[in-house]
């Protein structure tokens, strides 16, 4: 949804768009998502393991990370030289340090949504009348037993703050509220560049955040109906040139993975 707010071409290439090549859709890799995969990786691998809450930080986080930047060194990553990929990699060793440090949450019982069998996020219908589900992908929802109730957890990568505009934590807000039974009474960033424990926000209001989202789901859904999928600017912008490349031949093709052609773009 965020994509498609700052240019609904660049939506479309992500996300409708099919090389007619290989059919697969189109992705670009650098290195600020090469970090950010690296070490959401961490925590994916201490949720998915099943073992006691208080013996997570016996893993050692350090060699998962290591292990898991393996599948994003040199171009697998989009970088153009290993200086490069040295700083960004340090920046996640960091970052995984931090969190070994002040573990916080990731020491007390966590919650996780159903996993559909398909594979794909959890989902859940948003609105019957226009047939749209809202999907999404939570990082960690932490367990609150003193009143039953869950603190919904992002972790962030990045050097700058999230725009307070951003519809992220209102989706995370619907889509936890909807696929499980408990309150939720926190929800949080937490930026692991810079702090040492997940910083409080604002929880949404559940009706202003279901009417802006669904609003923007119509927007997507009519745009898809009648394939127009126009950059607000013209030549193009930040957020669909790059993308714009890959369609054009111009970009330098790195792997598959999945269903998606990744590529480097310079």
């Amino acid at each position: 949804m965020a994509l498609f707010l700052k240019c609904p071409r660049a939506y479309f290439l992500q996300y409708e768009y099919k090389d007619p090549k290989t059919g697969n859709k189109i992705n670009i890799v650098n290195p600020a998502l090469a970090l950010g995969n690296a070490v959401h990786e961490v925590f994916e691998v201490l949720l998915r393991e099943k073992v006691p809450a208080e013996k997570r930080l016996e893993r050692p986080l350090l060699e998962i990370y290591q292990k898991g930047w393996e599948k994003f060194e040199g171009k697998l990553g989009g970088f153009r030289n290993t200086r490069e990929e040295a700083e960004y990699k340090d920046r996640g060793t960091l970052m995984v340090q931090r969190v070994i440090d002040n573990p916080g949450p990731l020491l007390k019982k966590a919650v996780t949504l159903p996993e559909p069998e398909d594979g794909l996020p959890p989902r859940f219908l948003i609105s019957e009348a226009e047939n749209i589900l809202l999907c999404g992908k939570v990082d960690w929802i932490e367990y609150i037993p003193s009143d039953d109730s869950i603190h919904i957890i992002d972790f962030k990568t990045g050097k700058h703050d999230e725009d307070p505009k951003s519809l992220q934590l209102p989706i995370y807000s619907l889509l936890v509220g909807h696929l499980q039974k408990r309150k939720i009474s926190k929800i949080s960033y937490w930026y692991l560049e810079t702090d040492n424990t997940p910083r409080p926000m604002l929880l949404p209001d559940v009706d202003t955040a279901e009417k802006a989202i669904i609003d923007v789901a119509v927007q997507i859904k009519k745009a898809r109906q009648a394939r127009e999928f126009s950059c607000l600017r013209m030549g193009g912008c930040f957020a669909c040139r790059p993308l714009e490349k890959i369609v054009q031949g111009q970009a330098e093709f790195v792997r598959t993975s999945g269903y998606q052609d990744i590529y480097v773009v310079d």
